[in-house]
């Protein structure tokens, strides 16, 4: 059965050799590029399209038309390409509409050789772009995959091209563009005007039907320009060998019968001389008069191969750990994509379901009489029809993303190990900084048993903020505001215990600020390990104390590297990357040191001093927007799973959970005394 994508949504593919079927309501032009593991196009001969349409393992059409045909056998692709991207433009030079927002939305579909179709996608929504990627059939964990993409691009071929990162993106989209036109200036021009005796005193010399344009026999036999093909088919020569030769006569092959395929004009020597007198057969050579022969049954398709069985680190990269981060994100982009498409489906069996009984309920006659009812029906079945459709794609791709994370997680280092992970037991203070750091999970309501690390590049790129407030909170999972500050506080430290963990030793230092004293029993793993580097900072002077001489490590560092002297910096001073954890903000700070709090905030980061506030935004509304870029130049975590977290891809609102140390456990401290005494070696 075939499958009927909607934007985001993949589907597997049971053949390797297959043809890409488009059809649009004006004449475009069909293109297809060639990327690696990470999308990027080898430069223009990693693109496919009239002026080169063959590549190894792919073929294009040569001309702009309405329907075409894109040959492409999986196999007989270079082992370095990982995705293939089938591009559609509209022509320019005012042959036709300047958008795709003017014409029939353009419809695509894979297709087996034998013409069965796998799956389609109609790509709706477009307005002001002329150039759009259709689809793309992609890698994955060694099978390969079809997704329906739909981006437009409203600055045409150029703009796309340069979206796919080629930098001669202009150049390429002229050659394309003059490939067109001279395809174009080669078609059959149309007859001359008839003359005044309608032709007849022609008859005599009329060429045989079939004669192509030149001859010196006669005239053209169509009655107007020759059909661009829409585009080769296998037939018996595979992808990437040689296409046909041109012919003589500089026109382009005509269409043969309903494959799709080509077929070469016969030379003018082996062509039936043109008739001398008598009666001139004027029936097309190849069009039949009888109803054609059955087809031959096909034979039986065969089962789809079982989905590849998920190993840990199967992405690209040099190291495992860049392996395992890169997987890790493909992971992400894929319950996004699924997830996106599932709602799209459900929106639109929704929207479908509510135009019907709109239908129907404007009908008088209708809404009083059984056939209203059974209209109603009719709409409610289609609509669970759709809804479930879309469930079963959604719950095959939450089993093969299930059952990658079931491998993934236990091979993930440190780093990337939730606190609950085996690889805690054998710790050792590591050699080298790790890429990137879990600072928690997401997950997704469609998959609430499904989470996926969330990592964060390594050094940070901006600072933490941890959420004390109870606003907001689903379920009331704080009774007082005691309680909501001592989770924040235990999150904070889960956060701190974890970058000093995954730094080697001496390379990475802590500061608290607790004016109140407050958070004295949460801090304790850091106090008895003496992991931090000053003892928490209370009261205002400590306040004062901690800022001022961060603020001053800050401005000698920007002044060293302004000036490229990075040597003339203090002896004593610590050139390890800093984290300050502020507490209870922003009990005790005045203006100055509030002042003093958004500068690292917004300089710290660039020369390695790190803040991490743990605050309720409520109680600094007394300083108005101030605090508002402070708070903008934070990301915001939660000590409980929270659904904030939008990422700008496809907007979905990630549930974050934060990634708290398990009841009872002890895995903490061990760990810090671990680092303590690496520390103290490192000073010996």
């Amino acid at each position: 059965m075939t499958a009927e994508l909607v934007r985001g949504q993949n589907h597997p593919l049971s053949e390797t050799r297959l043809e890409v079927r488009v059809s649009a309501g004006t004449p475009v032009v069909a293109l297809a590029a060639t990327g690696d593991e990470n999308g990027r196009v080898a430069g223009s001969a990693g693109v496919a399209h009239p002026g080169a349409p063959v590549l190894p393992g792919l073929e294009v059409p040569r001309q702009a038309a309405a329907d075409h045909r894109l040959a492409v056998d999986l196999d007989a692709l270079p082992e370095a390409v990982h995705r293939v991207s089938v591009l559609l433009t509209l022509p320019g030079g005012g042959r036709g509409p300047a958008r795709f927002g003017a014409v029939a939305a353009p419809f695509v579909a894979v297709t087996g050789l034998d013409g069965t179709e796998l799956v389609s996608y109609t790509l709706t929504g477009l307005d002001a772009e002329s150039a759009v990627i259709a689809l793309e059939l992609y890698r994955r964990q060694g099978a390969w995959k079809v997704r329906a993409v739909g981006q437009g691009y409203s600055g045409g071929l150029a703009e796309l091209l340069t979206d796919q990162g080629l930098s001669q993106a202009r150049g390429l989209a002229d050659a394309v563009e003059a490939a067109v036109s001279r395809g174009l200036a080669r078609s059959v021009a149309a007859p001359p005007p008839r003359a005044a005796d309608g032709g007849r005193s022609r008859q005599a010399t009329a060429p045989a039907p079939g004669a192509a344009p030149g001859d010196p026999a006669g005239s053209p036999a169509a009655t107007g320009p020759v059909p661009a093909p829409s585009g080769p088919s296998y037939g018996d020569r595979a992808p990437g060998a040689p296409a046909q030769p041109p012919h003589v006569d500089g026109a382009p092959p005509q269409p043969a019968g309903q494959d799709g395929g080509t077929t070469p004009r016969p030379a003018a020597a082996s062509r039936p001389a043109a008739p001398t007198g008598g009666p001139v057969d004027y029936s097309h050579p190849r069009r039949r008069t009888a109803a054609p022969p059955p087809p031959a049954p096909a034979a039986p398709r065969a089962a789809p191969d079982p989905p590849a069985t998920p190993v840990a680190g199967d992405a690209t990269g040099w190291s495992m750990e860049e392996r395992l981060y890169n997987q890790v994100w493909g992971m992400f982009e894929d319950l996004a994509r699924t997830t996106a498409a599932y709602r799209s489906a459900v929106d639109f069996a929704d929207a479908r379901r509510e135009k019907e009984l709109d239908q129907v309920l404007s009908d008088p006659r209708s809404r009083l009489s059984g056939q209203g009812d059974a209209a109603r029906e009719a709409a409610r079945v289609r609509h669970t029809e759709l809804v479930d459709r879309a469930r079963d794609a959604l719950d095959r791709d939450l089993a093969q993303l299930t059952a990658e994370s079931e491998v993934v997680e236990p091979a993930l280092p440190p780093a990337y190990a939730g606190w609950d992970s085996p690889v805690w037991h054998g710790y050792r203070v590591p050699m080298e900084i790790p890429m990137a750091v879990r600072l928690g999970d997401l997950c997704l309501p469609e998959a609430p048993s499904l989470r996926i690390p969330m990592l964060v590049r390594l050094p940070l790129e901006r600072g933490l903020w941890i959420d004390s407030g109870r606003s907001g909170r689903s379920g009331g999972a704080f009774t007082d505001e005691a309680e909501a500050r001592r989770s924040a506080m235990e999150a904070a430290v889960a956060h701190a215990a974890r970058l000093l963990a995954v730094y080697p030793a001496g390379e990475f230092g802590v500061h608290v600020i607790d004016p109140a004293g407050s958070a004295a029993e949460t801090l304790a793993p850091l106090v008895r390990t003496g992991v931090l580097a000053t003892p928490p900072a209370p009261g205002a002077a400590g306040v004062a104390d901690v800022l001022g001489r961060l603020t001053q490590r800050v401005d000698l560092v920007q002044m060293a590297v302004r000036a490229g002297a990075p040597d003339s910096l203090p002896q004593d001073l610590d050139t390890a990357e800093q984290l300050l954890i502020v507490n209870d903000f922003p009990h005790g700070f005045d203006d100055r040191a509030v002042t003093r709090l958004r500068y690292l905030a917004d300089e710290g980061p660039a020369v390695g001093v790190h803040l991490m506030v743990v605050a309720d935004r409520e109680d600094a509304a007394a300083y108005g927007p101030l605090l508002d870029p402070l708070w903008r130049s934070l990301m915001r975590l939660t000590p409980v799973p929270d659904d904030h977290l939008a990422d700008p891809w496809v907007g979905h609102a990630w549930t974050y959970e934060p990634p708290l140390v398990p009841p009872g456990s002890q895995v903490v401290e061990r760990v810090l005394t671990r680092v303590a005494a690496a520390r103290r070696d490192w000073n010996r």
